[in-house]
């Protein structure tokens, strides 16, 4: 499949014990900042755009900086930030590195919270301004809030008019900077409210800032700026007195894990990075709950607070089936199932000749798919041995080669495709791209019997198409098979995402590319542009009243009447080899995935209002545009 940028990935470390501690046990103050670097390397697959850090320090004195930042652009932003740390301490001795307290008052990163963001850009914008954590800052210390997040809002209009109509003046239109604004905004009402307590109890000077810092809720600030954010989110942050917070949408899209021993708390967005990274058992990680807060006070305490109530389950199943690490026990074990349940459905595909049938995958996410598929076909293949071996005691003692001949049968796998280079942009002219991209695959040559070999290679999604068209299914054409069935582990990908994944326009999907172009067969454009007039109809109602049309572009046919016309537009010109498609039924996506039932892109079945007044939209753009170029109907 052409990878999916998925927007983004979190980590967040909070000390519970003076950086002291850390050097006697574990001979350095940097204990923090190292394990920093391993939840954020282990999640580089969540941001390859840019990524940033941000620390603060809970007992700076006035005059003394206490919040720290680093972010960079590319690939390589995770070294890069780190680097720029280490550079910033090569001015001190090894005496003053190896000194806790020295280092608690006078490094920078010398710190007790630690947040650490990668990115993927989803909405096609980028620069280092746009790269988390974002800052804004303060000469007091409590109105000082730093943040970052896994996240898409789909009515940041609607929250930049909140904030506008109140006087702010947003310097960047953007979800990040916009939540940041809303979120500082309430975090200065919040101090003023404990400075009217304070200043009720009598209390003047330094003593009212120390109240302050003392008694400041997070949870308010939550409460009074969240109900108005539609989207997925994982929200991080902390102030600059030393609150932190992490909290995750009332829908429970976008995922969020933590850890507590006595040492440390830990935030990330997959589980299986902070098991690796803190040596932990599986059932010692917790989900963070939807609409629930995370919260730990200046002091270290520790509390989880409801936010927002639960607006029911929408686990992001995308996350189940590629974004998140494979090495997630719960994750391997379903995507094991997704292949695994496909087992009659390609064994009717390839009209139950295993013998002449070799399985493959397409690197490198459908791997445990392939290998759940595998096993479907080897339980099966057991079964008919042990029947056909009982069969033979029935009739005689069996002979040694007679038994052979029956478990010889086993099922062909073959590492058939390889991702062999990443295509590089220095040349811009469309056909030597194209003919570059078709190269970023390769194949194994000799791994089956040309014209007796069918072919069964499983992907975990199919999206818009044109790595399979342009790449794979030409280079598998030159072994030759005598059928090739792509196996996709999960269902036709139908609708935009806007939770995270940069998948928005309604073109981008081969599905609704072939659903069109059935409609037009059919002579059935006035089903077409109907949806456009009821899309435009409820342009200016309120989301929560909007209903999905698109669904009716799909409406009239079978998911194999799709299929099959996605065949014909896969099928690059020249290629001979028969191809058949088989596709993960919804049914079965939520019987192996059944803790994430959100799926959206899938079945149209959007969690929020602002998901349907998307999808709508991305229809009339999608209409209007074809009309401009007056594509004929």
């Amino acid at each position: 499949m052409e990878p999916l940028k998925h927007e983004c990935g979190v980590a967040m470390i909070r000390l519970l014990k003076p950086l002291s501690y850390y050097q006697e046990k574990y001979g350095t103050w940097m204990y923090g900042l190292n394990k920093l670097y391993l939840l954020m390397e282990k999640q580089h697959n969540r941001g390859q755009e840019g990524a940033g850090l941000a620390s603060t320090k809970l007992a700076a004195l006035p005059g003394e900086e206490y919040m720290f930042r680093e972010r960079a652009l590319g690939s390589g932003a995770i070294t890069e930030i780190f680097q720029h740390v280490n550079e910033q301490l090569k001015a001190y001795t090894s005496e003053q590195l190896a000194d806790a307290d020295f280092a608690q008052r006078h490094l920078p990163f010398a710190g007790e919270i630690y947040m650490g963001h990668l990115r993927y850009s989803t909405t096609g914008k980028s620069g280092i301004a746009h790269v988390h954590p974002f800052m804004r800052r303060n000469n007091w210390r409590a109105k000082n809030l730093c943040l970052c997040g896994n996240f898409n809002l789909t009515n940041v209009d609607e929250v930049f008019d909140d904030i506008t109509s109140k006087g702010q003046h947003p310097r960047i239109y953007n979800d990040t900077y916009i939540m940041l604004e809303m979120m500082g905004h309430r975090l200065d009402r919040e101090s003023e409210r404990i400075y009217n307590i304070a200043q009720e109890r009598g209390l003047t000077g330094t003593a009212i800032t120390d109240f302050i810092e003392e008694n400041i809720d997070i949870a308010n600030i939550l409460r009074t700026s969240t109900p108005l954010f539609d989207g997925g989110y994982v929200l991080c942050g902390f102030t600059g007195s030393g609150e932190m917070f992490s909290m995750r949408d009332p829908w429970g899209i976008r995922p969020a894990f933590w850890y507590q021993d006595e040492e440390v708390l830990v935030v990330a967005s997959e589980r299986p990075v902070i098991q690796t990274t803190f040596d932990v058992e599986t059932d010692s990680i917790h989900e963070l709950q939807a609409g629930t807060a995370l919260i730990v006070r200046k002091n270290g305490t520790v509390r989880l607070t409801p936010i927002l109530p639960p607006q029911g389950n929408h686990a992001c199943s995308f996350e189940r089936i590629y974004f998140s690490r494979g090495s997630d026990r719960d994750i391997y074990r379903e995507r094991k199932a997704l292949g695994e349940q496909l087992t009659p459905q390609v064994e009717t595909a390839i009209g139950g000749d295993l013998e002449h049938t070799v399985f493959s995958y397409i690197p490198n996410t459908a791997e445990v798919a392939f290998y759940g598929l595998l096993d479907g076909f080897k339980k099966k293949l057991n079964e008919e041995k042990v029947e056909q071996l009982f069969q033979l005691t029935q009739d005689h003692q069996p002979t040694k080669e007679e038994i052979r001949g029956i478990l010889h049968n086993y099922v062909r796998s073959e590492k058939v495709a390889i991702k062999d280079i990443k295509l590089r942009t220095f040349i811009t002219e469309s056909n030597q791209r194209n003919d570059l991209a078709a190269h970023v695959y390769d194949i194994t040559y000799g791994s089956l019997r040309p014209y007796e070999d069918n072919l069964v290679i499983i992907d975990d999604s199919i999206v818009r198409g044109t790595t399979l068209r342009e790449s794979i299914l030409r280079i598998l054409d030159r072994l030759h098979p005598k059928k090739i069935v792509l196996v996709s582990s999960c269902p036709q990908v139908r609708y935009p995402d806007y939770y995270g994944i940069d998948m928005s326009r309604m073109d981008d999907f081969i599905a609704f590319r072939a659903a069109i172009e059935l409609h037009i067969q059919q002579g059935n454009w006035q089903i077409i542009h109907d949806v456009y007039l009821k899309c435009v109809a409820q342009k200016d109602l309120p989301a929560q009243q909007m209903h999905n049309y698109v669904c009716d572009i799909y409406a009239p046919f079978t998911p194999e009447e799709i299929s099959e016309k996605m065949l014909d537009m896969l099928r690059p010109e020249g290629m001979t080899t028969p191809l058949q498609l088989v596709y993960q039924s919804l049914e079965g996506l939520h019987t192996a995935c059944p803790h994430h039932p959100g799926d959206w892109y899938f079945s149209g079945n959007y969690p929020t209002p602002g998901g349907v007044r998307l999808v709508n939209q991305a229809y009339i753009d999608w209409y209007e545009n074809r009309q401009s170029q007056n594509k004929p109907s």
